[in-house]
């Protein structure tokens, strides 16, 4: 956060509220629902990500964003955020997700092993309104929602919902102490019930096949999965497109360079974990690498998969090693001292996630074209999962935006002036209706979007191929 953010926060809280207050003024919160569309061109905001991004990846994550309106919209972040800046915003910042769309949040186990529910993916992450995380969140409701055939009524009612859910948050977390709100966290054992009871019997079966599955991939399961016994040792499996191995990759590519400077990373990398980590990093020996691609935006960016051993065999640690670019808010917002975007990815998941991945951690290193990039590298599987968002029925997805929203609420509140923000919302629904009004008619131009983009990959602008379904 900037100087004049810190000096907010230390005012005392009836300064902050009061400041809360007066932006009410300047900007009301029923101002939230303007969405200017002139002047836009999404096709071409995706165009341009393409230069960075491997060739021969880039046409899968076109065909994936073909896959729904959904996929489009998961895949467009870029796009929004050239849509955000457009926007009123109320003048205070927090630490923001970037694509705090329904599917960026989910499970994992905490150091404690224990199962929480918190946002999973920071590659967007950066300092700027916290409205931008709300309205994605929101819209990405409604376009759930519609391709999951609820009626208007029933969209409306999961938008409201979930605006309404990070109101009540925000309010409850300007309440408490700093630490108060460092320590909240989402216990998923602890919500089980009152979320499976409400999202009725069936639903409720859903929610414990999900726990199940968490739990149940870990990176002895990875091992199963992903790799095979060649010559009594072990060796992640080729899967092209999606898993490849050095040896299947283009036969200039220098496959023994590649792996030896993935190797001198993940050692080097180790000296951005905290002390004592390093030393259980240290403990592991590298086994094998591969290219993996992963989720939708994401696809094209360059990530490996390492699988590591520890005591023998059956003691795996499979780590992802994710290229880090720039945010795609990082544009549109005041530049950061910050320029290690491997860096900006783990401190903004270290400030918004309630608990952190143990080998979390970046660095930089220079590829065989001369060029420096920055990574970040985190455990691969650890009891991750998520709901299915196209199964979910009308109720269970206005009780899952509320959970989203308090996740998302708690998270801004460990960065942002929640007391100022609380007060901005107030315990009206302007806020709530404004923002559900954007989202609507924010879906309505990610349909028009998502047909522009068709068109475009129909014409030849953009190249797509391969596989539809994100991993």
């Amino acid at each position: 956060m900037d100087a004049s953010a810190t000096a907010q926060r230390r005012a005392t809280p009836e300064e902050r509220s009061r400041a809360g207050e007066l932006a009410r003024t300047r900007v009301p919160p029923a101002s939230h629902a303007e969405l200017p569309t002139e002047d836009r061109d999404p096709v071409g905001v995706l165009a341009a990500q393409m230069p960075s991004r491997l060739p021969d990846l880039v046409p899968i994550r076109h065909a994936r964003m073909l896959a729904s309106p959904f996929a489009f919209y998961r895949g467009g972040a870029a796009v929004m955020a050239a849509d955000l800046v457009r926007t009123p915003a109320s003048g205070f910042t927090a630490q923001l997700c970037g694509d705090a769309h329904l599917v960026n949040f989910g499970m994992f186990a905490s150091p404690e092993r224990r199962l929480l529910f918190d946002i999973n993916d920071f590659d967007e992450t950066f300092p700027g309104p916290w409205e931008w995380d709300v309205k994605r969140l929101t819209a990405s409701i409604v376009v759930a929602g519609r391709e999951n055939g609820f009626s208007a009524k029933e969209v409306r009612r999961a938008a409201m919902a979930t605006v309404r859910g990070y109101r009540d948050a925000m309010a409850e977390f300007a309440e408490l102490g700093n630490l108060e709100v460092w320590y909240a966290r989402v216990d998923v054992a602890q919500q089980r019930e009152q979320v499976a009871d409400g999202l009725g019997k069936r639903a409720g079966k859903r929610v414990d096949k999900a726990i199940a599955r968490a739990r149940g991939r870990d990176h002895r399961h990875v091992l199963a999965k992903l790799t095979e016994v060649v010559d009594g040792g072990r060796r992640i499996v080729d899967a092209p497109p999606l898993v490849v191995r050095l040896s299947s990759l283009e036969p200039e590519v220098q496959a023994d360079e590649i792996a030896a400077q993935v190797q001198s990373l993940v050692r080097s990398y180790a000296q951005s974990l905290e002390p004592g980590y390093r030393e259980l990093m240290d403990s592991y020996t590298f086994v094998d690498m591969a290219r993996k691609v992963v989720g939708v935006g994401s696809v094209g960016t360059r990530c490996w998969i390492v699988l590591l051993q520890g005591r023998d065999g059956n003691d795996p640690l499979f780590l992802q090693i994710k290229e880090a670019q720039q945010s795609v808010l990082a544009a549109h917002l005041d530049p950061i001292t910050e320029r290690h975007e491997g860096r900006r990815v783990v401190a903004g998941q270290r400030i918004m996630q309630a608990a952190g991945d143990v080998f979390l951690g970046f660095d930089r290193t220079v590829g065989l074209d001369g060029r420096t990039r920055d990574f970040y590298v985190r455990q691969l599987n650890d009891w991750k999962g998520s709901l299915e968002v196209e199964k979910m029925v009308p109720e269970g997805m206005r009780l899952y935006g509320r959970l989203c929203a308090w996740t998302l609420a708690r998270a801004h509140a460990r960065s942002g002036d929640r007391i100022a923000i609380a007060a901005y919302l107030g315990d009206g629904d302007e806020f709530a209706a404004a923002v559900t009004d954007f989202a609507t008619a924010y879906t309505d131009l990610n349909a028009r979007d998502f047909a522009a983009f068709g068109d475009a990959v129909a014409a030849g602008r953009l190249p797509a191929a391969g596989p539809a379904v994100a991993a």
